[in-house]
């Protein structure tokens, strides 16, 4: 084992490539295989948001070849029904599976970020999450650094150099824009440090540790929240800093994706993160983890491509650089690119593969929980529970990352906004009433096992958690108060959906 990495090993990214692009093919087969049972009853042609509906109206308002760019997706050749989805993410999922064994690595990242992108294209809601894109943005920067051998073999050469620069970039203002964000937000939990107060029970989806957390003693929380704008807003720089600075900088935003992800359910997106913070590692790192690894060969790319290759890849990082600024100073000042730039932003924006970032620049203070409820009768009430989502008072919060369930993601923006706003609710509504089986899986119990319910209707409560004295007394997690209700009540007549009055 070497215990002093030598210098070449500290200026050689090889093994870094090779780790890195097996945890990007490992985050594609995660994000695929959380998808793909969720696919026909989000997307389907009697789904919560049809896939074919929404192809058909863009044909009708496209008819031409630029609908393929506006909406680029393989389901316009093979039809959005539930085989051609499924089909569409066992794809990407094999896709995913050969760029962690190093089959093909170059077509293997390309076909997973095709895939990827006919699905986020049609997603509508369910596959408009901040991950979604950064996946595809992860994938596009990463097609420099990436081999374009068939078979895996023993050493490869060494990448481009500045190849490994792109996903630096990415995780740079990725984590940069988190932090700016919620300062120029003008967001009062953030500017006097309370935010974490709220953020651990109104999150989308937290787990059974964020209840410990959030009982710490508030001077804990808003030292967390210094701490972690010290990481977002000053430590990226350092990625770009001499050596101590560049590990120390990925040990720091390490360190605060593990917190998140030990503390609420995001999906793939601390993991994805993570995986862009192992681009910031150097060879020299890796030599004190493993041994026996194959010594990476010097790299003949500059030879084979000549000085054209090394053209093309600073072109590649100048427009990449300048699209990518270009987004983030446009959230932050919301006023258009100059004219050019636009042009180039608006004929690149359907690919979601260059996008801005920033979670949670304005901290919920409260949080809504809308609950479907079901009768036969119109006067006995009975609760439809997704499996996620907080429900029951006495149940605990779950852990379910990397796995995103997309509609108990989605029902945490719907109570964000009013019903009207949210179609795919009165289509779920619609088919608990007509006893649909894609729409009774979705929940964790189904309240009516002999026929669906005459009627369904939807109410807003007030969930809190518990402190320390109530969960000794009662057992409970969470308190919760009736607000009202959210969706008039609804029940099909003659079978036509119809409001009850």
């Amino acid at each position: 084992m070497e215990l002093v990495p030598s210098s070449d090993a500290r200026s050689s990214v090889a093994r870094v490539r090779g780790l890195y692009l097996r945890a990007l093919g490992l985050i594609f087969v995660l994000a695929f295989a959380s998808l793909l049972p969720q696919l026909v009853v989000l997307l389907g042609p009697r789904g919560l948001s049809p896939a074919t509906e929404l192809l058909d109206s863009v044909r009708q308002v496209l008819p031409g070849p630029e609908r393929y760019v506006r909406l680029p997706t393989l389901l316009w050749w093979l039809g959005a029904g539930e085989g051609a989805l499924r089909g569409v993410g066992l794809a990407g999922l094999v896709c995913g599976a050969l760029l962690v064994a190093n089959v093909a690595p170059r077509l293997a990242l390309v076909g997973a970020w095709v895939c990827y992108l006919s699905l986020a294209s049609v997603g509508d809601v369910f596959l408009g999450y901040q991950w979604d894109v950064l996946l595809l943005e992860a994938a596009l920067v990463s097609l420099p650094l990436t081999p374009g051998h068939l078979l895996p073999r023993g050493a490869s050469p060494s990448p481009p150099l500045g190849a490994i620069f792109l996903p630096r970039l990415l995780l740079f203002r990725l984590m940069l824009m988190s932090g700016v964000v919620k300062l120029v937000s003008g967001d009062p939990t953030w500017r006097d440090f309370t935010a974490l107060q709220y953020h651990y029970w109104t999150q989308p989806l937290p787990n059974p540790i964020a209840w410990f957390v959030h009982l710490l003693p508030p001077v804990l929380h808003r030292a967390s929240v210094g701490a972690m704008l010290v990481i977002e807003l000053v430590v990226p720089f350092f990625i770009f800093g001499p050596r101590r600075l560049r590990l120390g900088a990925v040990g720091l935003l390490a360190a605060l994706q593990l917190g998140i992800l030990l503390t609420g359910n995001y999906g793939f997106f601390n993991l994805l993160t993570l995986v862009l913070c192992l681009s910031v590692l150097d060879d020299g790192v890796l030599a004190r983890w493993r041994t026996g690894a194959p010594p990476p060969v010097a790299s003949d790319w500059p030879r084979r491509r000549s000085g054209w290759g090394a053209v093309a890849l600073v072109l590649f990082i100048g427009a990449y650089a300048v699209l990518g600024f270009s987004r983030d100073l446009q959230r932050l000042t919301r006023q258009p690119p100059p004219g050019v730039l636009e042009t180039v932003e608006d004929a690149i924006e359907g690919f979601r593969s260059i996008n801005t970032y920033g979670l949670f620049a304005v901290m919920t203070t409260e949080r809504r929980e809308i609950v479907l409820e079901g009768s036969a009768d119109g006067q006995t009430w009975k609760e439809y529970l997704l499996p996620y989502r907080p429900g029951r008072v006495d149940e605990a919060p779950r852990f379910v990352a990397p796995h995103q369930p997309r509609l108990d993601w989605q029902m945490w923006f719907a109570s964000l906004s009013s019903c009207r706003n949210n179609p795919w609710l009165i289509r779920l509504q619609e088919g608990v009433l007509r006893g649909e089986p894609h729409a009774r899986r979705l929940f964790a119990e189904e309240p009516f096992p002999e026929a669906p319910p005459r009627y369904v209707r939807t109410r807003f409560f007030d969930y809190r958690f518990t402190d320390w004295d109530t969960r000794r007394a009662t057992g409970d997690w969470w308190t919760r108060q009736e607000l009202g209700p959210y969706c008039p009540p609804l029940t099909l007549e003659n079978g036509q959906l119809r409001a009850v009055p």
